[in-house]
């Protein structure tokens, strides 16, 4: 006959059963279920509400990592006042995620160095934040991914992993130009989206008039602009390059600094 499990072998007991959040706190659970005089049902709820919370942090860690978001300023670091063109309610109401849930685009177009990518990477958190699968590459990441394979079997797989999120953000479209391949494996990409009402987010710093540059001579280009903006949101910023000002402050800062020595020294 088995032997009744011991409080010594009770986490280990409990890891077995996968309850981890349980094992790895369980002295303190017990002490709060004695103190509390916890009955049975307690006793059960509270370690389902252990369980479950950690399970629902360990989910987020794991979205959070394969969406490769990476890291980003706050959005309360945003000066909405500096941009002398930005449709503020528009980038509020999409970190509702009302364009993930009716399956339309977002494209923010601007200049470098305006927030476009610090503002997609904070709706794309939100979205991970909300549950929803999401990744987020540059142009040139998701192209090189795709081609880096030459096996067809792979390349399906590599465009079934862009295709499936929830949300896609695509950053810095424009920065660079491809081939006319790329056009081709990016409408791959596209066009599954559209037909199934994922959501696309794109950043880019050129008007689509202005696409061809990024990809000359691509056959499917027009299509591919059609699926991208066809049920979408494109919203233009414009201004001067929070970096550029940036330099502009810490330059001034500095000969702020060397006045202040010069006049302590006299």
């Amino acid at each position: 006959m088995t032997s009744p499990t011991t409080k010594t072998d009770l986490p280990s007991a409990l890891t077995q059963l996968g309850l981890h959040a349980t094992a790895a706190t369980l002295d303190d659970f017990l002490a709060r279920a004695t103190r509390s005089r916890w009955t049975a049902p307690q006793i059960l709820e509270e370690l389902v509400r252990v369980e479950m919370d950690a399970r629902a942090r360990r989910s987020l860690q794991r979205r959070l990592l394969r969406s490769r978001i990476g890291s980003f300023k706050p959005l309360a670091d945003f000066d909405w006042n500096w941009p002398k063109k930005i449709d503020r309610s528009l980038v509020e109401r999409a970190l509702t995620l009302d364009f993930v849930r009716d399956g339309r685009n977002l494209v923010l177009v601007g200049a470098n160095g305006l927030g476009k990518t610090l503002l997609a990477k904070a709706i794309a958190h939100h979205a991970v934040l909300a549950g929803h699968s999401v990744v987020f590459r540059t142009a040139a990441e998701l192209l090189a991914d795709i081609q880096a394979t030459d096996s067809p079997q792979l390349r399906r797989r590599k465009l079934a992993k862009y295709t499936r999120p929830q949300l896609l953000c695509l950053d810095e479209v424009g920065y660079l130009s491809f081939d006319d391949q790329a056009a081709d494996l990016l409408y791959g990409v596209l066009n599954p989206r559209y037909e199934a009402s994922r959501s696309t987010l794109v950043t880019t710093n050129l008007a689509f008039k202005d696409w061809p540059s990024i990809f000359p001579n691509a056959t499917s280009l027009v299509t591919l602009i059609d699926r991208l903006t066809h049920h979408a949101d494109v919203t233009l910023i414009t201004g001067q390059s929070y970096r550029v000002r940036e330099s502009e402050q810490e330059a001034a800062a500095r000969g702020n600094n060397l006045l202040a020595i010069g006049r302590r020294a006299r």
